[in-house]
């Protein structure tokens, strides 16, 4: 048998997840059960509203953190990641259900939907801080935009967040001030 370990597909996922939370956050236009179990955390549908609100109000408190986190060097990223990680109830353990496979849980089968799903965002960034610092965190480059972006990209040449308007702006804007530059 063998146990799945956390795949880089599995991190990408959450990260974009995180991202896409936090800029429904910054649109104030978030529907989290949808985005959740759209993006399958399993234990989104039936969560309590409670819950689901305690989630919301943590990824809010996180959204300083995630709007400066390209920014910031990997100590000091990795100094308030650990801080938030020592308010979760984090007990690891190997799991199979929903025909899924062997695979890990980062927190108990009693613990809160928002204690699992914030736990799977800061592991996620655990691991992606350990393999790549804060490089592939930004904030879109469209002059009018404050959307956040995760840089899955093999180049790390992202620039804009997932809105195709906010890089066709800006590309259309770059190319009329060349043109009147002419």
């Amino acid at each position: 048998m063998h146990v799945a370990s956390v795949t880089d597909a599995e991190i990408r996922m959450t990260l974009e997840v995180m991202v896409d939370v936090a800029n429904g956050l910054i649109e104030e236009d978030l529907d989290l059960r949808r985005v959740l179990s759209e993006a399958g955390f399993s234990r989104a549908p039936d969560a309590s509203a409670a819950s689901m609100r305690r989630a919301e109000q943590r990824m809010a408190q996180l959204l300083p953190f995630l709007r400066e986190l390209g920014e910031l060097d990997v100590a000091t990223a990795a100094t308030r990641i650990n801080g938030e990680l020592t308010e979760l109830p984090i007990t690891p353990s190997i799991v199979d259900h929903d025909d899924v496979g062997p695979h890990i849980h980062w927190t108990p089968s009693t613990a809160t939907f928002d204690d699992q799903f914030i736990a799977d965002v800061l592991m996620s960034l655990t691991h992606e801080l350990c393999d790549n610092g804060t490089i592939r965190f930004g904030r879109c480059g469209a002059d009018d935009c404050e959307r956040l972006f995760y840089d899955a990209t093999r180049n790390r040449s992202k620039r804009f967040c997932n809105d195709p308007r906010c890089a066709s702006r800006t590309h259309t804007a770059d190319h009329r001030a060349r043109q009147r530059a002419r």
